[in-house]
């Protein structure tokens, strides 16, 4: 079964660009499976706070991500902001990751354990610690295995400490900075460990970005999310993580707990070549959020497979281009575009490519013009930059003139209609 996808301009269409739709209309994109893919002409404001059909969850917040494409299987109020919790503390980690990786900090830099991070995060805390000894030196290596196996406050603080000075700006100048590079616009960060502040608010979606993100670009540190305990001070502490013990493939990630954020938990499992990511919280029960998200894996994992929508470097589209030797531009996507549908068939989706146009000429190959957005139902399943596949040269000047002018109009007839 072949369907199209139609172009649209991004945060307005105008009818030339509408023209320029249809003629990417013509484009045919393979599925080869049960669905329909329905090309959209018209806008979709779909509601972010849903629940699909096939999955009856209890968890008042959640989300479900397939990892490679980051296809969205089921999400309920996935953008509501709540207590993150101790599963904030991935958001640390990444920090350290990130430092690690650009040279630095080295995992065998050490650090003091202080009188505040003992005091705030340690023995004395009654809380989730590692159990360090004051003004005792820790390599960053085993502060990270505190921090993820044993949850440790202590080794959050100290890590902290050591890369910003203090933790007040650890959580403003790099957790709050490298979350925005990230793309997650809505977390903030009060501290370096999840304890209860006002400042600490994180998403499910924000959760599931971050969690897929340390999952491709860490392998090497994300392995420490799966080993099941860890000793410190002659002290061996068993990882938090319940699906560790009771699910087949789960590697990692995170739980998480506070009166004000309820129970949550970041969790990850690979099945069949397949790794998917679920996200829960504000559960009102230790078990049920173990309960909760191994059913939400198992779900999808018994319901669930990849399908290539788009292949990698197949024409998807055309965008407008103002003023160059070419009136458009066709587009393609690097990577292939894949999507998470059901097994059994029916699922209806809608694709379309979204870009701020018209683009202004010179256009060079291999420039980012926009993305490929695909709906299943009211929530996005997938978005994929896509790319010029050829340049396009600056027009001559009665070509800019006939462009401007054209703009010029359709200007001027779109403020007439917002006046109606």
């Amino acid at each position: 079964m072949a369907f199209g996808l139609i172009l649209l301009r991004h945060p307005r269409f105008t009818a030339g660009a509408l023209v320029r739709g249809l003629v990417a209309a013509a484009l045919a994109v393979s599925l080869g499976w049960g669905g329909v893919l329905y090309a959209a002409n018209q806008s979709v404001q779909g509601a972010k706070k849903t629940e699909d059909a096939g999955f009856d969850g209890d968890a008042p917040t959640a989300i479900l991500v397939e990892a490679s494409s980051g296809s969205v299987l089921f999400e309920k109020n996935a953008d509501e902001l709540r207590a993150p919790s101790s599963m904030m503390k991935l958001m640390t980690a990444e920090v350290v990751f990130n430092a690690i990786k650009k040279g630095d900090v080295k995992l065998t830099d050490e650090y003091r354990i202080s009188e505040n991070a003992w005091r705030k995060g340690g023995a004395p805390s009654g809380t989730s610690t590692m159990f360090a000894a004051i003004n005792s030196k820790v390599s960053v290596d085993d502060l990270l295995h505190g921090a993820i196996i044993q949850s440790g406050n202590d080794a959050c603080i100290a890590l902290a400490e050591g890369i910003a000075g203090n933790e007040k700006i650890f959580a403003s100048d790099f957790m709050t900075k490298r979350a925005r590079e990230l793309g997650m616009t809505k977390s903030t960060f009060a501290n370096s460990n999840g304890l209860p502040d006002p400042g600490n608010k994180m998403t499910v979606r924000e959760l599931g970005m971050l969690a897929r993100h340390i999952i491709l670009d860490f392998p090497e540190f994300y392995k420490l999310f799966g080993e099941k305990e860890f000793t410190w001070n002659k002290i061996r502490q068993p990882n938090r993580n319940p699906l560790l013990n009771s699910m087949e493939g789960a590697d990692g990630l995170k739980t998480g707990y506070t009166k004000e954020g309820g129970y949550g938990m970041v969790g990850s499992a690979v099945q069949n070549g397949t790794r998917l990511i679920v996200v829960v919280n504000g559960l009102e029960d230790v078990e049920d959020r173990a309960t909760e998200a191994k059913k939400m894996l198992e779900w999808g994992f018994r319901n669930f497979e990849t399908r290539t929508l788009i292949a990698a470097n197949q024409p998807v589209g055309y965008a407008k281009v103002f003023g160059g030797d070419s009136r458009s531009v066709k587009l393609v996507a690097k990577e292939p575009v894949k999507v998470m549908v059901h097994k059994s068939g029916g699922d209806k989706l809608i694709a379309r490519i979204v870009y701020s146009g018209p683009v202004r000429a010179p256009v060079q190959e291999g420039q980012q013009v926009g993305v490929v957005k695909v709906w299943r139902g009211g929530n996005i399943a997938v978005e994929t930059p896509v790319y010029a596949a050829e340049s396009i040269g600056t027009g001559s000047t009665i070509r800019r003139a006939i462009d401007g002018a054209s703009e010029l109009v359709i200007g001027m007839f779109r403020a007439g209609a917002e006046k109606l």
